[in-house]
């Protein structure tokens, strides 16, 4: 897959008062993610090719991608496929990059969210929820040793623009 025809369709930015290595850490140890991540835990093979997951709290898997770029503390990049049947095909893959840079005493997280296509609002309506909800949870983590519970559904425009391109989402038959 030609990753540079992926444009940013979602950019997130939050300040941590933590480490590089510590932020990095979070956002690839299965133990930190079940932590922030309402139970849900990644897996990497932290290599250029290897694969990634993110199992739910049942141990299905939710997300599948590949790694494109790993260059730890700093950059990770990787495709974040949801496993919802019809949506890779409606949608093409997702790429997410994580930056991460020291700033002052603190790190600078930059989260991308890139899509090969355009994507309308109404679909990314979900991540541009959602996003912000993980790593806020994430920073609270690190910072106060507790993560947030924070309560929200998917976005209702999100699924019934997803359901409008046909793509099965969890719960129908």
């Amino acid at each position: 897959m030609d990753i540079s025809a992926f444009k940013p369709a979602i950019v997130y930015t939050i300040y941590i008062a933590a480490t590089q290595e510590k932020v990095w850490e979070a956002l690839t140890s299965a133990e930190f993610s079940r932590r922030y991540f309402h139970g849900f835990a990644v897996e990497y093979e932290m290599r250029v090719g290897g694969a990634f997951i993110v199992r739910a709290p049942d141990g299905s898997v939710h997300v599948s991608g590949k790694v494109y770029e790993c260059d730890p503390p700093r950059k990770l990049t990787i495709t974040w496929d949801v496993n919802w049947p019809g949506l890779i095909e409606a949608l093409g893959s997702t790429l997410v990059t994580y930056e991460i840079a020291q700033a002052g005493k603190s790190v600078k997280l930059t989260l991308i969210q890139s899509h090969d296509r355009p994507i309308g609002d109404d679909i990314l309506s979900g991540g541009r929820q959602g996003w912000p909800a993980i790593l806020s949870s994430l920073k609270s983590l690190l910072e106060r040793g507790e993560a947030l519970t924070i309560e929200m559904e998917p976005p209702a425009r999100m699924l019934a623009a997803l359901k409008k391109l046909g793509v099965k989402l969890p719960g129908q038959s």
